[in-house]
């Protein structure tokens, strides 16, 4: 049976309203932005999400009003936006519910959910506000899938030395949400460039879904395996969607779109004109092949990434 289907048929079959969902990408790069743009359109809602340092998709879910919590390490857009803004706005107003940990915390804690241990132990933050202060409330402590601590400091049960380590919860989200240069027609993931989290990501989900640039011919991702980043069986949907990280970036294919994250930045500060942002951007587009004709070729071909590059030479980033 084949995995591979359209933006609306993954979406639709695999989240559900109160997902616990997890978000790979980093910043403005490689972002899963065509899934999460059809996630607004259907209207998903009270989603549970787990990034690891995030930006545009994980600003512009929060802003459409769908994300009832986040389990967070950073929440930005680098120098386009320091710290995301819809996250600030609803996080100042109480929108939604976060809890905060460092990069490396999190990190850790996707490797746990991807080995499949309950927990992993760590020195990080230890004489820091990040163990000391909790943010879910006793009452969604309770509900399933959240961890009934953020953090469990206890003495090293090894050593006769009064030490003391930090016990992190596993992430076990129910779909994980990547995007990849390259996927096999049968599954097999290929990351290149910088990979972040997001094979661990991916391996702690009950259920995966991963847009792609490219679906290739498994032949050709078993000439070089060791540079596959995540096997066939792991995987439970493909969608092909060139440009999909867009405006982020995708190393080798495309570099950040510097024009469209400035406008969003300016644009999302105020609830009236971000409204008519995912009125034009989102909701008056029916598919991803819209919205790339909404963006332009002369734009598409401005960031397109320099051959023998990951990058776009001499892109202006301004």
């Amino acid at each position: 049976m084949s995995k591979i289907m359209s933006l609306k048929e993954a979406v639709s079959k695999f989240i559900k309203d109160g997902s616990h969902i997890a978000i790979g990408g980093f910043c403005p790069s490689r972002n899963p932005m065509a899934i999460v743009y059809e996630i607004i359109r259907q209207g998903k809602k009270d989603l549970h999400v787990y990034v690891h340092s995030h930006g545009q998709a994980f600003d512009i879910l929060i802003g459409a009003g769908l994300v009832k919590r986040v389990e967070v390490a950073y929440g930005g857009n680098g120098r386009f936006a320091p710290t995301c803004v819809r996250f600030r706005k609803a996080v100042e107003n109480q929108e939604i519910e976060w809890e905060d940990y460092t990069n490396f915390q999190m990190s850790l804690r996707f490797l746990a959910g991807s080995l499949g241990i309950p927990f992993i132990p760590s020195k990080t933050s230890l004489g820091t506000d990040i163990l000391a202060k909790e943010g879910f409330s006793e009452k969604t402590r309770k509900e399933p899938k959240v961890a009934r601590k953020k953090a469990i400091v206890m003495d090293n049960p090894f050593s006769d030395k009064k030490e003391k380590v930090v016990l992190l919860p596993a992430i076990n989200p129910d779909v994980a949400i990547i995007h990849a240069q390259y996927v096999g027609d049968k599954g097999t993931v290929r990351i290149e460039g910088l990979k972040y989290t997001d094979v661990e990501i991916a391996m702690c989900a009950d259920k995966l879904i991963v847009s792609c640039e490219e679906i290739v011919p498994e032949s050709y991702l078993r000439e070089n395996p060791d540079l596959n980043s995540i096997p066939f069986f792991m995987v439970d949907a493909v969608v092909k969607v060139p440009f999909g990280a867009h405006p982020t970036n995708c190393w080798g294919f495309y570099d950040y779109d510097a024009k469209h994250l400035n406008m969003y930045r300016e644009i999302a500060k105020d609830d009236y004109k971000f409204k008519k942002y995912l009125d034009e951007w989102v909701f008056g587009v029916s598919s991803h092949e819209e919205y790339l004709e909404k963006v332009g070729i002369d734009r598409l071909l401005e960031i397109k990434a320099t051959p023998g590059y990951g990058f776009k030479i001499g892109l202006d980033r301004r």
